[in-house]
């Protein structure tokens, strides 16, 4: 393919008139490589390094936390306050210096986050896990009104720091399960108060966060979200709901909407549940790009897409068909950090990505074996080395299963001094 008929080079400008330099993009992966007192580490810098300089356009960080108290996973980085700013500084410019645009992805897990991890974890109602997760997630507890504003002001102020840090934008997770798709899903937010009961009072919240970052970043500063095209899930958020939402996302100033799909219970965004099975499917290898195309159609706003995508060819039929305006990228990255380097001049990545399972159906069912065993070659890259693309999953399984164990009591521990 020549590099003036791949579409994956040209440029695109964000309504606040910012500008990705191409159509390709690192999304938020699970990487817990800040220490076990959630700061930012010099891996961080190395493994954001070797990305920058593949020639992607946008890199979307690992998910941050806005509050200590409210981790997703050991090691998860937090940014509630300025002592970490140096660092911060040196992970934002290490991508900047070298033409790519760094967002930060700014989380709340809210109920999704593993037993013993958190003194206690909240939702907008105490919805339990299902039985067969129960186990390893506790029921949470309902979050008061004064804690939901709370969380509110601390993504914006996260966001603020973000901005002082030189990122160059933030992106909101609002999809997977995480505490702002609770909100927005009829399952996990039971609530009557102003917080729920009805489509447009589940909305409220993500507004909310939205209108905070807004208010403290101001409008020139990028600020994106990734929103389920639905969840998957048996009395969950449907298309119909997301399309309301997005509608009500662009009506309040957004810049970019990353399309993607299901929760830890109902886990789509790993392919584990979306597998491509149709012809036509597989023809067009993204996962979610048939809702982008019905989003398309109806409102105008740059759509980003993560999940399926193998090839140039694929990626750029995608962006010919006008669906989509970002090519998203997570696992192919994990296992070739230099795949964009080769998409660029329209040949494909040497490596594929594949299934990860461990022979124990328990936790392939749940598919968090995918993030765990992709996060194991985030490290090795953080580390100045190179992945292991055929690693066993079950051995990856092991060493996570301690990893996760030890990160947790660490994190109580350290927790526990301050």
């Amino acid at each position: 393919m020549k590099a003036e008929t791949n579409l994956l080079n040209q440029s695109l400008q964000l309504p606040n008139g910012s500008v990705l330099r191409n159509r390709l993009a690192k999304a938020s992966m699970s990487e817990t490589l800040g220490t076990y007192n959630n700061r930012p580490t010099p891996g961080l810098v190395e493994l954001y390094r070797r990305w920058a300089a593949s020639g992607l356009g946008l890199i979307i960080t690992g998910n941050v936390m806005i509050d200590r108290r409210a981790l997703g996973e050991p090691g998860n980085v937090v940014i509630e306050d300025e002592k970490d700013l140096p660092v911060l500084q040196q992970w934002a410019k290490v991508a900047t210096d070298q033409g790519a645009a760094i967002w930060v992805q700014l989380n709340h897990p809210g109920k999704q986050s593993t037993k013993g991890l958190n003194a206690s974890n909240l939702a907008p109602s105490a919805v339990p896990f299902r039985e067969d997760m129960a186990a390893f997630f506790e029921t949470p507890r309902e979050a008061t009104v004064a804690e939901i504003q709370d969380i509110i002001e601390r993504f914006g102020r996260s966001a603020a720091i973000c901005k002082k840090a030189g990122f160059s934008g933030v992106e909101i997770h609002g999809a997977h399960g995480y505490l702002i798709n609770q909100f927005l899903s009829p399952h996990h937010n039971r609530r009557e108060d102003e917080w729920g009961g009805t489509p447009e009072k589940r909305r409220r919240f993500v507004l909310a966060v939205y209108a905070e970052i807004r208010r403290q970043v101001g409008a020139d500063f990028p600020v994106g979200i990734k929103l389920n095209s639905a969840d998957f899930q048996r009395g969950g958020f449907t298309e119909e709901e997301s399309m309301e939402t997005i509608r009500a996302l662009i009506d309040a100033g957004i810049d970019l909407i990353e399309i993607s799909g299901g929760t830890y219970e109902a886990p789509a965004m790993s392919g584990a549940m979306h597998e491509p099975k149709k012809g036509s499917t597989v023809a067009r290898e993204a996962y979610f790009l048939e809702f982008a195309a019905k989003v398309r159609a109806n409102v105008q706003v740059p759509l980003m897409v993560t999940g399926g995508f193998r090839t140039a060819a694929g990626m750029n039929e995608a962006l010919r068909s006008g669906s989509l305006d970002v090519v998203g990228l997570a696992r192919l990255l994990a296992i070739d950090p230099d795949a964009p380097a080769a998409l660029l001049k329209g040949s494909d990545s040497n490596q594929q990505v594949r299934p990860i399972n461990t022979g124990i159906k328990a936790v392939d069912r749940m598919g968090i074996m995918e993030v765990l065993w992709y996060t194991g070659q985030l490290k090795r890259i953080a580390k100045g080395g190179e992945p292991r693309p055929n690693e066993s999953g079950f051995w990856a399984f092991l060493k996570a299963a301690f990893g996760s164990g030890w990160g947790a009591f660490r994190t109580r521990r350290l927790r526990a001094r301050s």
